[in-house]
């Protein structure tokens, strides 16, 4: 959702659109950028629409800047031809104001700055702790890095469930066929046979009669019901619900936490090899977490800002693993915690990865003798009747 926020800083008053899930999560970015919110207030855009506005290729972006950096341009000269070479209006005019910032004299941080609702804070945070260094380079060379491994786990989801979904499609095309077209046909044939077929065929077979009677509506409800479904669970005030239930899930939801751990660990990791001090750090990550994670990440921002060290605070309030723990501790002892975070997020990775290609190992075949059972049944419901009249005959 969108949020406008009215805002001030540095006695001047502003107004900002940010991204979030919430009116919550909307004002503790702009906090975290330094603003002091007067207002929150979901953006008219919001509405009911199953459009969603394109987002900025923010990898993309950095990759290219970083190659004309490298090859000895400027960093307006780089963003100039990013410009000249984008086709898109909307990103277009998104380059065509940082380029204008940049020459007013700001520096890149602020001119990131201007354009909240595209460039998440982190970003930000990342060029701002680095550019007065000169470490502009390597900052985004962290940046591409850490956003390619938090995109690695969905990856390998999306490629592991690329099989099941096609046979999930052809096995749900299999029987909408049997069940809209070839149904209906078999309860013409045996419709003057009466109570002479078995009770789950005479079932089938009134369904039969019912779509052939009905067939507009039951098409039209056929497709708009996917599409309402999909709606709905595109809301966040439904997925956080169902986020919750599938938390509560044994060993899923431990698997679904660790996930979440390691996108903590990987963007802290980052945020502390940048410069960034911890508590800081750990106002931006707020956001990535569900709400009961939210609450416990706070508390333990708070026991750190008292003089807890990380480890404790992490452990007191649930957000380590056994594991993760001990690797705090080596972290905290050798003063490497950045590296140590980034160590820990890819060793859950591998945990989660692991899971993941156990479940569809065990997922495809379960999937496909369901399949086959459904069919197979619906099969033997239609030639009953055939069996019926073979077995009358003689």
């Amino acid at each position: 959702m969108q949020f406008s926020i009215k805002a001030i800083r540095q006695y001047q008053a502003t107004t900002l659109l940010f991204e979030a899930a919430d009116a919550f999560e909307a004002q503790r970015q702009a906090e975290a950028q330094g603003f002091s919110v007067v207002k929150v207030t979901r953006s008219a855009r919001a509405g009911f629409s199953f459009k969603r506005s394109p987002h900025f290729p923010l990898v993309q972006f950095s990759q290219s800047l970083l190659t004309l950096l490298a090859a000895g341009l400027s960093l307006v000269e780089g963003i100039e031809a990013l410009c000249e070479r984008e086709a898109r209006a909307e990103f277009k005019s998104v380059l065509e104001k940082l380029s204008k910032k940049l020459y007013e004299g700001f520096t890149l941080s602020a001119a990131l700055e201007a354009q909240p609702g595209v460039f998440p804070p982190l970003y930000i945070a990342t060029v701002r702790a680095n550019e007065t260094t000169g470490a502009l380079v390597e900052a985004m060379e962290r940046f591409i890095h850490y956003r390619s491994q938090i995109d690695l786990v969905r990856k390998r989801i999306i490629a592991a469930s690329v099989y099941p979904s096609l046979i999930l499609g052809v096995g749900s095309l299999v029987i909408a066929f049997l069940m809209f077209y070839v149904v209906p046909r078999f309860s013409q044939v045996f419709e003057d046979l009466g109570d002479k077929i078995p009770f789950m065929s005479q079932m089938l077979l009134q369904w039969g009669r019912f779509v052939h009677d009905h067939s507009l509506g039951v098409l039209t409800f056929a497709f708009a019901l996917p599409a309402l479904a999909f709606y709905v669970l595109s809301r966040p005030g439904v997925r956080a619900p169902i986020g919750r239930l599938v938390t509560r899930i044994p060993r899923i939801g431990e698997y679904v936490r660790v996930y979440q751990l390691a996108r903590l660990y990987r963007t802290l990791g980052m945020l502390l090899r940048g410069g960034i001090a911890i508590v800081p750090a750990l106002d931006m990550v707020m956001g990535l977490l569900p709400p009961a994670m939210k609450r416990s990440l706070d508390a333990a921002r708070r026991d750190i800002r008292e003089g807890q060290s990380l480890s404790i605070a992490f452990g007191a309030h649930n957000l380590a693993t056994p594991v993760s723990l001990r690797m705090l501790r080596v972290g905290e002892r050798t003063g490497q915690m950045g590296e140590m975070m980034e160590k820990i997020a890819g060793f859950h990775d591998e945990d989660v990865a692991q899971a993941i290609d156990w479940f569809i190992r065990l997922f495809e075949p379960l999937l496909m003798i369901v399949i086959g059972i459904i069919i197979g049944f619906i099969v033997i419901l239609m030639y009953a009747p055939i069996f019926e009249l073979a077995g009358a005959i003689q």
